[in-house]
């Protein structure tokens, strides 16, 4: 190819130049005007020619089309180049890194949609079940992903979890508060792994806690609707009548003060006929920590008759004989919304109606009824100091409760409870 004499360009001649080669800039050294042909079809770009200050060879770097950078543009451009090479920096090579490095960063990037794929997969073995993997994903995905989803995780601001929070931060309080603690550890995950780094802009100690007010402040703590303990009787009374798996769950709810998804999840080889202990591992357990729940003779009963129609592993199983699973957790709710007279209260509720009649009407320590509960202790002083579970002393408490429960008359069998559909 052909070079012109080192003129100043114009801009007239960069728009209209058609003879293939170098035009360079006589105002600007370096700079060139390269032409070039193909097929009648004439393309211009700039080029920067310079000597290497680290290999002293002649070299070349792009700078572009002339339809998108222009004249002044290009000759503004030269001149920071030609003050990099004074400097002995190579503008080719300092490009060349710059472009590998985001090109690395792209490579070891990921979408906040992808992280929490990723995240969940590492920390699926923390979970009591595979419920609490849902409700991680179903929360995240419902209320973060619409804002975060595409975005890289290290461009995540407060101000995008701001956004996500905001709305049902006063509405949702504890769905809300959730989320935040999801997204922040899902965040976490990502700066472990390198995707991202400084501080976590879901870290409510941080900037956020002064964006939105405390969740304590403003969250209306519902609890669930419990039975009144002097209609223990009435209710146990009409479950006998009722017949059927669900209604033996629910008296043995009422009978051990146990969460639901404990008893129906509870399995035959956690249940000791010698002692009349039921152990409900640690990994069902809200508060994480193995639980032994003394049973009374009524609870026994009930597990005696289930155990000869045993289906499966499981005491209450599911309904499928082809499922090797247990029965569903909200089969009891909608049980007790369907008998009348009954239908605001809730299976949790239970565990309520069983507190307060302790409380109110026996003499046993606060720390036996927490212990019934299976309830954390918030105090770190006395949870050190409490290594006993007081098996004994629950025994007879719970004891005593079916006494209550089935004052004045134990009307019904438990037999007759267990009828087919």
């Amino acid at each position: 190819m052909g070079r012109t004499a080192a003129k100043a360009l114009t801009v007239k001649q960069v728009e209209a130049e058609t003879r293939p080669g170098y035009h360079a800039d006589g105002l600007h050294p370096g700079l060139n005007l390269q032409v070039t042909t193909f097929e009648a079809r004439v393309t211009r770009s700039w080029v920067f020619r310079y000597t290497s200050p680290t290999t002293r060879k002649r070299r070349e770097l792009g700078l572009g089309s002339t339809r998108t950078r222009k004249l002044a543009d290009a000759r503004a451009l030269s001149g920071e180049l030609r003050l990099k090479v004074l400097d002995g920096i190579d503008p080719k090579d300092e490009r060349d890194k710059t472009r590998a490095l985001a090109i690395t960063a792209r490579a070891n990037q990921i979408t906040f949609d992808e992280a929490i794929a990723q995240c969940m997969t590492a920390k699926s073995s923390e979970w009591k079940n595979v419920k609490h993997g849902q409700q991680w994903h179903n929360t995240l995905t419902t209320y973060a992903s619409p804002l975060l989803g595409k975005l890289p995780v290290d461009h995540i601001t407060t101000d995008h979890v701001y956004k996500v929070l905001q709305p049902i931060w006063h509405t949702k309080t504890e769905t809300a508060t959730r989320v935040r603690q999801r997204i922040e550890t899902v965040l976490d995950w990502c700066k472990a792994r390198g995707y991202c780094n400084g501080d976590n802009p879901a870290r409510l100690k941080g900037a956020l806690g002064q964006l939105l007010p405390r969740s304590q402040k403003i969250k209306k703590v519902e609890h669930h609707p419990a039975l009144p303990f002097q209609r223990a009787n009435e209710f146990v009374t009409e479950l006998r009548q009722q017949g059927g798996m669900t209604a033996l769950a629910l008296e043995f709810i009422l009978l051990t003060a146990c969460r639901t998804g404990e008893v129906a999840a509870a399995r035959w080889e956690e249940v000791d006929f010698a002692s009349n202990v039921w152990t409900v591992p640690a990994n069902r357990m809200k508060a994480g920590r193995e639980h032994r729940v003394p049973l009374c003779k009524r609870a026994i009963e009930i597990l005696e008759v289930l155990k000869a129609k045993a289906q499966n592993g499981y005491v209450f199983p599911s309904h499928s004989i082809e499922k090797n699973t247990h029965m569903s957790l909200g089969s009891c709710l909608v049980a007790m919304k369907r008998m009348a007279g009954f239908e605001g209260y809730t299976p949790h509720g239970l565990r309520s109606t069983f507190r307060d009649w302790a409380s109110e009407t026996t003499q046993f320590s606060n720390e036996t009824l927490e212990l019934a509960l299976a309830h954390t202790i918030k105090n770190k002083a006395e949870a050190a100091y409490r290594r006993q579970d007081q098996l004994e002393k629950r025994a007879k408490l719970m004891q005593q409760w079916q006494g209550f429960v089935e004052a004045p008359t134990n009307t019904g069998n438990v037999i007759q409870m267990l009828k087919e559909g």
